[in-house]
């Protein structure tokens, strides 16, 4: 049997399959954990929305102010996922978006987006997010602790009214926040 070619054409074949299959969908991650552990943005009280003024020192000094605008908890999509999300104007007029107590498996390609999507728990949340429009914050950094992605200047953050852990490689979401 060894001695036929297609025997080894086979073999090659499956052994290519293997090697694709196993670069896509990266199942060793399903035990590995990256914990982040990043300075967020200490306050002495939660606001109450966008229009609400400064209540907070910022960890930048204790001149400077930060606003917390906007807040919400992760619910679980296609993976458990919990932790909560704030979005933070500095006292220089940036944004940044802080993601703390982050627990969540590791993926393929995560990355961390600002949506216009409602979120609906249950499976019918699980591939929203894509349907509209998001800002890419960037590659989840870890998949447990307190991580902080700065929002560009350029994102409206007007209408944007979500946060997601979304894995780009599948078009799914693990979890996300509604933001108030």
């Amino acid at each position: 049997m060894t001695r036929r070619p297609l025997t080894w054409v086979l073999v090659a074949v499956l052994a290519v399959g293997a090697g694709v299959g196993l670069y896509w969908f990266a199942p060793w991650r399903l035990f590995t954990d990256t914990t982040v552990r990043e300075a967020l943005t200490a306050t002495d009280a939660p606001t109450a929305g966008p229009t609400a003024g400064p209540a907070a020192s910022s960890v930048t000094g204790p001149a400077a102010t930060a606003v917390v605008v906007a807040r919400g908890a992760f619910v679980a999509h296609e993976h458990d996922t919990s932790g909560s999300v704030r979005v933070v104007r500095l006292a220089d007029g940036t944004h940044r978006l802080e993601i703390e107590g982050l627990d969540t498996s590791d993926g393929p390609d995560l990355r961390v987006w600002l949506t216009d999507q409602a979120v609906v728990t249950g499976k019918a949340g699980w591939q929203v997010f894509d349907d509209g429009r998001y800002v890419e914050l960037g590659r989840l950094k870890g998949n447990k602790g307190d991580q902080v992605y700065p929002i560009p200047a350029s994102a409206d953050l007007a209408g944007l009214r979500s946060v997601t852990i979304w894995c780009k490689r599948f078009s799914v979401s693990f979890g996300a926040a509604q933001l108030a």
